[in-house]
């Protein structure tokens, strides 16, 4: 006979071997236990069908061992203080029940039990053991709460990391080397749905490249400084991020395709050389500026110049100064070679995009500064209006106003106070501004000539009238771009930036 439960008592299946499997811990039922009761002071025992055909189980009355009710369990109760047994009276001596399967699940209610929650267990046939088994969790339960949300402080050599899960319980800290293999590996530790967030920096395109493929979703934000929090520490921006991605409070900074890569670092690599040569311009003109030496205009730096550079080193009166500039002149010299080599790259680079073309056809743009467009834009239909990319660009207008409506005769209008301009947006891609400053003077000394003199004629300053022929420019570029078409002089109006 198979048995079931602890001790002597159970149910038997005829013509099977006895067993005596007992109950974790070994634990012995409670005299108390009743078959079909609700729990009680001891174990209420259940049997759920999983296989059927087969033969039937009968039920035998051993009311000696406290299967069944008997004075002994009642007076038991009493005693303790127990209510009654719900349900109705176990089946007699002989009575049968449909054959269970050898796999039977025995639900465990102990009273008492800190949690108060069933353990779901599960009986093997070919072992005496019984062995704890979680209930299985539907699909929508798991991806709910299996969602983990990290957040990452990262630096050079370390980086502070904080896990929460949905409900903002942090469940993990670690921290961990700046490597990729590092990285990746403590990722792959962690299960469920990863989301990981992490602040726009030096490491943040390397990083959002490495790890893109081991987790749902990748945020690189730019968060605002919290001047009012009196501790700061690498585990406190760690948690933070985690944080606000759980609640969807970041927003993140674009990282796309990777086609424009390429580009991206000719790109950079001219720009740099562009200010290293400025620098150098300006220390040359500032070193013979401070001795009286007039320098004013290009002259200085022209090529038919060059060969000049000792006549001009002939006016400095120190030996120690002349030789600073002979060194900056030389530097200047170097800093042409490579700016050419570079512009010849970036150029080079640029007519392998399509859009190169397009941008090329617009007044002031060229294909060097449509190269740094395509680099750092990579598709326009990033934004949906114009006025998004102005503030992307630096070229947006701030401006604020406070007690906007008032009421008249009952009903809510809008007063006639005028906000206040405090500017163009300061949080924006730096070398875009420039391509379009530089742009609009060129438009405004070339084919827009006419316009930016129109403006000038109502009474607008030059440095408006600049603004509006570059933000012009900007929407303009923004639109042939999505269209794909070439630029047509005869469909651009030009209205003021105000």
């Amino acid at each position: 006979m198979a048995t079931l439960g602890g001790g002597r008592c159970g149910l038997t299946q005829a013509g099977a071997p006895p067993q005596t499997p007992g109950l974790r811990r070994g634990s012995a039922p409670d005299p108390g236990l009743r078959w079909g009761s609700a729990p009680g002071p001891g174990i209420a025992l259940g049997l759920r069908r999983q296989e059927r055909g087969c033969k039937k189980l009968s039920c035998i009355d051993d009311s000696a061992n406290g299967l069944m009710e008997n004075a002994a369990s009642v007076e038991i109760r009493k005693q303790r203080g127990l209510p009654p047994p719900l349900g109705k009276l176990a089946p007699k001596s002989g009575a049968t029940f449909p054959h269970f399967p050898q796999a039977l699940l025995v639900f465990l209610f102990v009273r008492g039990s800190k949690t108060g929650k069933a353990k779901h267990m599960k009986r093997r046939p070919s072992d005496d053991k019984v062995v704890a088994q979680h209930k299985t969790k539907s699909r929508k339960e798991r991806l709910v709460n299996d969602d983990k949300y990290i957040g990452m402080d990262v630096h050079n050599a370390t980086t502070v990391t904080r896990v929460l899960n949905l409900q903002g319980k942090e469940i993990a800290k670690a921290i961990i080397e700046t490597k990729g293999a590092t990285i990746v590996d403590y990722l792959k530790g962690i299960r469920g749905t990863l989301h990981v967030a992490f602040e726009e920096g030096n490491h943040a395109a390397w990083l959002y490249d490495l790890i893109r493929r081991h987790v749902a979703e990748v945020v690189v934000c730019k968060r605002k400084k919290n001047n009012s929090r009196n501790h700061k520490s690498d585990d406190d921006d760690a948690n933070d991020i985690a944080e606000s991605l759980r609640t969807g409070a970041l927003k993140p900074v674009y990282h796309g395709r990777r086609s424009t890569e390429p580009l991206k670092e000719f790109a950079k690599s001219y720009a740099a050389i562009v200010r290293d040569s400025t620098r150098v311009k300006s220390r040359i003109k500032s070193l013979f500026e401070g001795r009286g030496i007039a320098c004013g205009g290009d002259g200085i730096y022209e090529k038919d110049e060059k060969a000049q550079h000792e006549s001009w080193l002939d006016r400095l009166d120190n030996p120690a100064r002349r030789t600073r500039a002979r060194r900056l002149f030389l530097e200047l010299d170097v800093l042409d070679e490579l700016w050419e080599e570079a512009e010849k790259d970036l150029v080079a680079e640029t007519k392998k995009h399509p859009a190169a073309k397009i941008l090329d056809s617009i007044p002031g743009i060229g294909l060097v500064r449509a190269a740094v467009i395509i680099a750092f834009v990579i598709t326009p239909f990033r934004f949906r209006t114009r006025r998004q990319f102005w503030a992307y660009c630096g070229l947006a207008v701030r401006s604020k106003i406070t007690g906007e409506y008032i009421m008249v005769e009952g009903r809510v209008r809008r007063s006639k106070k005028r906000p206040l301009v405090r500017g163009l947006n300061r949080d924006f891609n730096h070398a875009l501004k420039e391509v379009f400053k530089g742009a609009a003077k060129s438009a405004a000394k070339g084919p827009w000539k006419p316009q930016f003199d129109a403006l000038i004629a109502k009474g607008t300053e030059p440095r408006l009238a600049l603004l509006t022929l570059a933000r012009k420019l900007a929407s303009t570029t923004l639109t042939l771009w999505k269209k794909g078409e070439l630029y047509d002089e005869h469909k651009v109006k030009i209205a003021h930036a105000a």
